[in-house]
């Protein structure tokens, strides 16, 4: 399960991805993971609801450009800059960090910040 990652959060509510190619299409900056949100996130300035989304990215001078898509229809909801982490950090194809150790989205060796949306009290 190195390729997969999740969090759970405060109200049980999942959080998680997989790498779901690492060669071919995935060049091209389309689709290579793929991100199930249970509860609304944001990515930088991109806020995601509940849903399924596939995720691509190319790669860009010292940074990835990021693109969330929509699984099902392929809507792009925009795109964010994954910036190098410090050197001496370990390498991950994909894991998204608990926000009480370090609020990231991680694909190699960049990362997204993330912020988690409070929950509508019922």
């Amino acid at each position: 399960m190195r390729t997969a990652s999740g969090i759970v959060n405060s109200s049980g509510k999942i959080i998680a991805g997989v790498v779901l190619i690492t060669a071919g299409y995935s060049a091209d900056g389309k689709y290579s993971h793929f991100l199930l949100v249970q509860s609304p996130i944001t990515f930088g300035d991109i806020s995601l609801a509940a849903g399924n989304y596939v995720i691509g990215w190319q790669r860009g001078e010292d940074a990835l450009i990021v693109k969330f898509y929509d699984a099902a229809t392929g809507e792009e909801h925009g795109a964010v800059m994954a910036h190098r982490l410090a050197t001496g950090s370990r390498v991950e194809s994909f894991r998204i960090w608990p926000p009480s150790n370090n609020s990231i989205l991680q694909i190699g060796r960049f990362a997204i910040p993330y912020i988690l949306e409070k929950q509508p009290a019922k």
